[in-house]
């Protein structure tokens, strides 16, 4: 279900950019509804999608290379209003008869950008001189027949050109990257001026339209819902219920793996705010015997997920002679599956498989349900606008993401019972002090892990000690497709440091990860 939407879309053709979900965003944000697809989607599997806008990626590609991506050319008949950024700009050109070449002349970061014109409808309404993003090596030595040049930098004649005729566009900056000044301007330009499409993609949308699909797909069926407590299971499970009802049940897996307090959360608050029924099931036995001497993490995901889907087959089998009763099988299972869990797991974009999610790479072959994913296109932004639209408390709503697999992804090494209240202890402090501190508005994340196969010699009551450590990896972003390390007071890390080295049994050192994301994800597993 639900990766299909009425909302006509416009297409990021992905080139293999570090930014293409990025760039998804930003039209988003735009108010237009955007969709990612492989470079390699035939012209006549774009046209399949019935795009109204066509925006082709950047890449670390050179366009004169043999085995470099390249896009059916038939794309640019169409007639489909198309803007090329960086690499997609030079396929454009070099497609459509102008020249590309290395000159030698590179441009790293923030550039100067001069329009050489009036700048035409994508650029004649920002300054004259702009500061731009570029990461590029070759240039357009030569526009297309037909294009008219619109800026050029210090180092490069042809930074932007346009067709208007033909609807055609492109940039060799990243307008979709913050440091582009104007970015999101350029963006919005192409989208509205050029493209003349309206700003009418927005969550209420995204609602109404979901309610009415489920409602279609579900009929009289009866319908389970994968709750963890978590933002996107909260908010798909409250979107479903507003579209069946009481034909909704929620199932609750308690796995062993949660955090200080998140049963209750679920158990009390949720259910208080939405009136959902919910079944609690106790599964801690079960999903730890499967863990067990289970160290590889992939592994751990795709165990995780299996015993998630038998839990909630043994529902449906205890819930069966009620359903019976009522005439209405249970055949559907909601997730909360979400855009960047798709992308990381390799969901057709042609992006490669970073990490299998639980709720994606992680099922059964045999699941004996259909999916209801109604948030499988959105960002988690978007998600949380969609919960507040519902009505959901923001401490549901504004909770910071926790992963399906819950503390098993945060124990580096095999998962135990022993190690798991190591981990929970450790964490409650952590989340403690950074609320205590007000800074839950500031950060994304703050996951803390517990290297458990690691051990360091410490001191501790004038004693030697032999623990472990863990790990604080605070992070900033705005959909967890990019992240950067939160810069937290030196006295917040000290206080956390010196509570979970003086509380929390076997841990004798706390260390502090400063990684971006990329090279590295959130989660450590």
């Amino acid at each position: 279900m639900t990766d299909e939407t009425t909302q006509r879309p416009v297409l990021v053709v992905d080139f293999g950019a570090q930014y293409a979900q990025l760039i998804a965003r930003r039209v988003r944000e735009a108010g237009v509804y955007s969709e990612i697809v492989p470079h390699d989607a035939t012209a006549s599997d774009i046209a399949a999608k019935n795009p109204v806008g066509i925006i082709l990626t950047g890449g670390p590609s050179s366009v004169y290379e043999d085995g470099a991506p390249r896009l059916d050319p038939a794309v640019f008949e169409l007639g489909v209003p198309t803007l090329g950024i960086c690499y997609g700009f030079q396929i454009m050109a070099q497609t459509l008869g102008g020249e590309v070449a290395n000159t030698g002349l590179r441009e790293y970061g923030a550039t100067n950008a001069m329009l050489t014109g009036d700048g035409g409808v994508l650029l004649g309404d920002l300054p004259a001189e702009q500061n731009v993003w570029m990461s590029h090596g070759d240039q357009v030595a030569k526009a297309p027949d037909g294009f008219t040049v619109l800026a050029k930098t210090p180092s490069t004649a042809v930074a932007a050109f346009s067709d208007d005729e033909r609807r055609l566009y492109g940039v060799q900056w990243h307008p979709e990257v913050k440091h582009s000044t104007h970015g999101q301007a350029v963006i919005e330009n192409f989208l509205h001026k050029a493209a003349g499409l309206p700003a009418d993609w927005n969550s209420g949308n995204v609602i109404a339209e979901q309610v009415e699909r489920i409602r279609e797909q579900v009929g009289d069926a009866r319908v389970i819902s994968a709750l963890s407590g978590g933002v996107d299971s909260a908010v798909s499970t409250a979107l479903v219920h507003k579209a069946i009802g009481d034909q909704l049940t929620a199932v609750f897996v308690d796995h062993g793996l949660l955090r200080q307090g998140e049963r209750e959360q679920v158990e009390k608050d949720y259910v208080a705010s939405t009136g959902v029924r919910l079944i609690t099931v106790d599964a801690a036995d079960t999903f730890l015997g499967h863990l067990a001497g289970v160290t590889d993490p992939e592994e751990k995901r795709k165990i995780i997920g299996r015993e998630f889907i038998r839990a909630f087959e043994k529902v449906q089998r205890e819930l069966v002679d009620e359903a019976k009763a009522e005439g209405a099988p249970i055949k559907f299972l909601v997730q909360g599956t979400l855009y960047p869990d798709v992308v990381e797991s390799g969901g057709g974009t042609g992006t490669a498989n970073i990490k299998s999610h639980h709720n994606v790479g992680g099922l059964p072959d045999d699941l004996d349900f259909a999916l209801i994913e109604p948030l499988r296109t959105l960002f988690k932004d978007e998600v949380r606008a969609i919960g507040r639209e519902l009505g959901i408390p923001e401490a549901i709503v504004g909770r910071q993401p926790f992963p399906g697999p819950g503390l098993g992804i945060r124990i580096i090494g095999e998962v135990t019972r022993e190690r798991l209240d190591i981990l929970r202890e450790a964490d409650a402090i952590a989340r403690e002090e950074l609320t205590a501190a007000g800074l839950d508005g500031e950060i994304w994340q703050c996951p803390v892990v517990l290297l458990a196969d690691v051990r360091s010699v410490g001191v501790q009551g004038d004693g030697r000690t032999y623990g472990h450590p863990v790990v604080l990896r605070p992070v900033s972003s705005e959909d967890a497709m990019t992240a950067d390390w939160t810069r937290l007071p030196y006295d917040v890390l000290s206080k956390i440091s010196n509570r979970i080295t003086n509380e929390v049994r076997d841990i004798n050192r706390v260390v502090l990860d400063v990684t971006s994301k990329p090279p590295g994800t959130i989660e450590w597993e």
